[in-house]
């Protein structure tokens, strides 16, 4: 057991922090000024330097490096901000690894080399509005029809929609109950009777464009389907990646707060002396340090532990409930210890607040993920319906 990154993980994570702190600050300030998403020409840097796609295989345009190097660099990112985060999270354990891991050779070819370029975006649309922590309870329907697949329905809290080139839904291709039913399809943006609602207006996440999807008759080549019917485990798994990634945003929120509250706190001075000095401050200084390692231990447990594979549901929830639970109450430590500064908008702190909440919402409520932990201890589901 190593708890050192080697030489190589060291010069990624210094490249990645050297380019965030550069080059992105002023566009997270702009980005949320304006609520609009990091442009196409941002993402298409961001591939040229080699920051998407990083545990993709060099065969479909990826770095070939695996899920630890993707999760040390996107938390550089992420303590930038989430929103010049989320193409490299989009890219790296996001929807497109299903397709990478599941999909037909076909559609590997069609879509992830696009996305190590920077030239495609791909979302992931799961919930609907009856249909979010109880996602078997989806009823949007993928009907095969010979060579083509045909799809309707709506889906909510889309985040990406109406901005990605792609979504990945998740459909009801059988008329087999629950989870057995349940495929995934990949649908172009520019597909006939695909529509979009108004863009949500949410607490944080501003720059991370989140819509409903309207799907009427939405037709799609079967070479599409990245998963049929019954391929709801395989999805699962693979949503387990995405939740060491949204556990490395959250992550992100909360050693990002640290860093900039440690720097205010050196600085500031009351009573005639840095606020440092006062030993309520050390004590609030140290509980943070402790959390933020703690949740950066775990996600990494999780990564290593899969061995570039697909980590484990018991150990990605365990990753992805504390960092959430430690992001909120470290960015709101940080908040109080900044004052009137922590609170104001022209700076970033408040910012990282309402990020840091959000995160401990998507991808899985944190109570959604003390189930799946209880789950695998026990080793067998609960039936919520009961």
């Amino acid at each position: 057991m190593d708890f050192q990154l080697s030489e190589e993980q060291k010069e990624l994570q210094q490249a990645a922090r050297k380019y965030a702190r550069e080059r992105l600050p002023k566009i997270a300030e702009e980005i949320e000024r304006t609520g609009a998403p990091p442009s196409h020409a941002l993402v298409r840097e961001f591939a040229e330097l080699g920051f998407l796609g990083i545990n993709i295989p060099e065969q479909y345009g990826g770095m070939g490096l695996g899920n630890l190097e993707a999760l040390i660099i996107l938390e550089e990112f992420a303590q930038i901000s989430s929103a010049v985060a989320f193409p490299v999270f989009e890219s790296c354990v996001g929807p497109v690894r299903a397709i990478e891991r599941f999909g037909s050779e076909a559609l590997r070819q069609r879509v992830v080399p696009g996305v190590c370029r920077g030239e495609l975006i791909v979302a992931v649309s799961m919930s609907e509005p009856q249909a979010g922590s109880a996602l078997t309870d989806l009823k949007t329907t993928a009907e095969i029809r010979g060579d083509t697949v045909v799809v309707n329905g709506t889906k909510r809290w889309c985040s990406g929609g109406g901005h990605a080139d792609g979504y990945v839904v998740y459909c009801r291709m059988s008329d087999d109950p629950g989870a057995r039913g349940i495929g995934a399809v990949y649908i172009e943006k520019d597909r006939a009777g695909l529509t979009f609602g108004a863009q949500e207006e949410l607490m944080g996440f501003r720059g991370v464009p989140s819509s409903d999807l309207y799907l009427d008759g939405v037709e799609v080549p079967a070479d599409n389907v990245i998963v049929p019917a019954g391929g709801f485990r395989k999805l699962m798994e693979a949503f387990d990646l995405e939740r060491c990634g949204n556990a490395t945003m959250a992550l992100g929120q909360a050693s990002g707060a640290l860093e900039d509250v440690l720097t205010y706190v050196q600085e500031r001075e009351q009573f005639g002396k840095p606020i440092v000095d006062f030993q309520a401050v050390q004590l609030k200084l140290a509980e943070m340090k402790m959390r933020v390692d703690a949740a950066r231990l775990l996600i990494w447990r999780a990564a290593s532990n899969a061995q570039d594979g697909l980590p484990s549901v018991l150990e990605s929830s365990v990753a992805k409930c504390f960092a959430n639970e430690i992001a909120r109450t470290v960015t709101g430590d940080a908040v109080q210890l900044m004052g009137g500064y922590g609170y104001s908008k022209d700076y970033p702190m408040e910012r990282r607040l309402r990020d840091a909440w959000g995160w401990g919402i998507a991808g899985g409520a944190v109570d959604i993920q003390k189930t799946n932990i209880a789950s695998a201890l026990v080793g067998r589901r609960f039936d919520q319906r009961r």
